[in-house]
């Protein structure tokens, strides 16, 4: 299997999902990638709930 079929069997989920959850996911991604480059170590569980609190209104 190449590794351009591998890239799309992971992205399937999020490219076929609602823009809703869309907009979630690549929030939630940012906020990751924003840890990252930071390198905090704090809990992220209440940035992602109140990610996703945001998103349901």
């Amino acid at each position: 299997m190449s590794l351009e079929a591998n890239i799309d069997d992971v992205q399937e989920p999020i490219s076929s999902a609602p823009p809703e959850v869309r907009q979630i996911i690549e929030r939630v991604w940012k906020l990751e990638k924003s840890r990252i480059d930071k390198k905090s170590k704090g809990h992220i569980n209440d940035d992602i709930l109140n990610i996703v609190k945001e998103e349901v209104r």
